[in-house]
Formats: C-alpha cells, sequence, structure tokens
C-alpha cells in the first residue's frame, strides 16, 4: 500500500504555488493552500512591514480551515515564501496548530535573494516529533529550471514507499 502525501503552501506572489503544482504533478501528491483569514496586501512595500513586525513579534495569523486530515498523510511537502530569514507566518500558525509527529516533512522554499535563512531550523524546532528533510529553495521560485531542480531534489529527498519514485517527472 502506498503512503499518502500531501503539498501543503502558502504563496504571496504566486511563486511558491507554481513549485507546489510541480511537486504534487511529479508525485501524485494531494495538493492544498494555507490560507490567512485576512489576507496580504497586494502591495510589497506593505507586505514588507508587515511580515516584518509579525515575525518580530512572533506573530501567528489565524487562518481559513483546510479540509484535510493530516493523520492520513505520512509526508508533507511544506512550501512557504522566505520572509526576514524564516518561513511566512501563516505556515508558522500551520505548523503550531497541527501535529507532525511521525510525519515526514520536505521544505521547499522561494526567496527574493536572501537564501533560505533559518527556516529549515525552524521548521525543525516546530515539528521535533517529525523528520525533515533538506530544503530545497529557489529564487523566485526557480524560473525555468524549477522542474530540473524539484525534481533532483524529490529523487534526493523523498522517502523510500511512497508513490513510485520517478513517477510522472
Amino acid at each position: 500500500m502506498s503512503k499518502k502525501e500531501i503539498v501543503l503552501y502558502y504563496t504571496w506572489a504566486g511563486h511558491t504555488r507554481a513549485m507546489a503544482e510541480i511537486i504534487a504533478a511529479q508525485t501524485g501528491a494531494d495538493r492544498k493552500e494555507i490560507l490567512p483569514k485576512a489576507p496580504y496586501s497586494a502591495d510589497y512595500n506593505t507586505v514588507v512591514k508587515q511580515a516584518k513586525k509579525e515575525i518580530r513579534e512572533g506573530f501567528f495569523p489565524s487562518l481559513e480551515p483546510i479540509d484535510i486530515d493530516l493523520r492520513q498523510y505520512d509526508t508533507i511537502y511544506l512550501g512557504s515564501p522566505i520572509w526576514w530569514g524564516t518561513i511566512a507566518p501563516p505556515v508558522a500558525t500551520y505548523l503550531s496548530e497541527n501535529d507532525f509527529s511521525g510525519k515526514t516533512i520536505l521544505p521547499f522554499t522561494t526567496h527574493g535573494g536572501g537564501g533560505k535563512g533559518h527556516a529549515d531550523r525552524t521548521i525543525a524546532e516546530m515539528c521535533p516529533q517529525a523528520s525533515v528533510a533538506e530544503m530545497y529553495t529557489a529564487y523566485e521560485g526557480g524560473g525555468a529550471n524549477a522542474k530540473v531542480g524539484l525534481s533532483a531534489w524529490l529523487e534526493k529527498n523523498r522517502p523510500e514507499g511512497t508513490l513510485e519514485k520517478g513517477a510522472a517527472i
């Protein structure tokens, strides 16, 4: 019996969503978006200011409900933009509100030039009972190289026993 996989992600500019769609297509995983109840502004400067304040204060925004039962999934592909060196607050909220014990988390992130920061450590600290794989990160989602980069990352980090490795790649 195949183990179940899901891609959970938050996106602001759409780059993380594009990566989530590639991962879902390459793995056959289910896919759900993490959405804050109060959407962030579409204005970049406004979001930068708000994100900096939320991260500095440890703020966890309220989320829209996601209709899934995490207990049925073994592998979670977790996507987030990097904001001020870490995961976006909606992703932090989701991690704080759910039990990832015994799960395998494969984090993937997008950034605007600052790299992954300490996002991988943050995820590992927030999910101490999960196995957290090597993080994949790409500038603005990886552009034309995203499929190849994500495929290589999946091949290297995807747990044994999940849907056939290499399927639909």
